[in-house]
């Protein structure tokens, strides 16, 4: 029963693009990487990362002249990297970070299979780039999950004790509680953040739409509700799964995070032990935000919407419009 079930969260919980939207090419005489399909940009660099499970992901690196933090982002489970390439563009120039997006393992030009374990061995091969390559800091690093993509960047903050800070964006608490009603974590569910979440030491900023349709709110006000460092969260009125970006408040809300946590000073690391993480020296618990604004019905979605509820077999269709958030009045 145990295996069926895990078989089946798994088989729910991805949804890659087929075809993918994009290709990767190798210029003549540099060797240098290139995404077709999407426009080429100086300050972008295109990779290829080799996992310790064996396979190889598609990553791009946006560098900002501006930024002093490192964004790591994990989206959602029906895009790749292709059709998330001018979003994340753009939140690096409208929140002023350098910026990784990656594909997981079988999404987009990435080899392999998509499984839980893939995802965990891919994002810490994108961590391991900016480290290794970008000469990032961890307490420069700000790891931003998206929907399914929850599950990686909390099985990755779980471990690492100087991280900077935490978004969570329409979180789920496990795969099975996005299907069922459950009250405790089984053996077989997949995406545990509901027993990972408390483990997390630097401020954590849940966004979540009090109207989504696929992962219920109540999954996002709970996890906000375990974690240790609270900031003060964004509950969209009206906000569905795939549609948060169109709202003013989320990119103003998440200019503010931003700046507060470029504000925190590094602590010396007590120990190694993931039980036993340094305490932040900031409190960020505040009382929750709820946006008020409407969301511009004239702009079309920006990613694709995650499918792993009772209606989970067929995707919601792929985002047709990138406009991004150029028409978004910011604060």
């Amino acid at each position: 029963m145990g295996i069926v079930t895990s078989s089946m969260a798994a088989k729910l919980a991805f949804f890659p693009p087929d075809p993918p939207s994009y290709r990767v090419a190798e210029e003549k005489g540099t060797r240098k990487l290139r995404m077709m399909e999407v426009v080429e940009k100086e300050n972008v660099d295109v990779l290829k990362l080799k996992t310790k499970r064996g396979t190889e992901i598609v990553s791009f690196y946006v560098r900002n002249p501006e930024a002093k933090l490192t964004l790591l982002y994990s989206h959602g489970n029906a895009a790749d990297i292709g059709q998330m390439y001018d979003l994340l563009n753009e939140l690096s120039l409208r929140l002023r970070v350098n910026l990784m997006g990656y594909d997981y393992s079988g999404y987009g030009q990435s080899t392999g299979k998509p499984t839980e374990e893939n995802t965990y061995a891919d994002i810490e091969a994108a961590y391991r780039c900016l480290q290794d390559t970008y000469g990032v800091k961890e307490e420069d690093v700000i790891l931003y999950g998206q929907s399914v993509g929850s599950g990686p960047t909390l099985d990755l903050a779980y471990r690492l004790s100087r991280l900077r800070a935490v978004v969570l964006h329409s979180p789920i608490l496990s795969g099975l509680r996005v299907m069922y009603p459950v009250k405790q974590t089984y053996w077989f569910d997949i995406y545990k953040n509901i027993d990972k979440i408390s483990f997390v030491q630097c401020p954590v900023l849940v966004i979540h739409g009090t109207a989504d349709d696929v992962v219920d709110c109540s999954h996002g006000m709970q996890l906000w509700e375990l974690c240790k460092k609270k900031y003060e969260p964004l509950w969209v009125r009206g906000g569905n799964h795939c549609d948060l970006e169109l709202y003013p408040e989320y990119i103003k809300h998440l200019k503010k995070f931003i700046s507060a946590v470029e504000k925190l000073r590094e602590n010396p690391r007590s120990s190694t032990d993931q039980t036993d993480k340094h305490r932040a020296n900031a409190d960020y618990r505040e009382k929750s935000s709820t946006s008020t604004d409407r969301r511009d019905n004239s702009r079309k979605s920006m990613d694709h919407a995650e499918k792993v509820n009772n209606n989970a077999e067929q995707p919601e269709s792929t985002r047709s419009d990138i406009n991004q958030l150029n028409s978004i009045q910011m604060a």
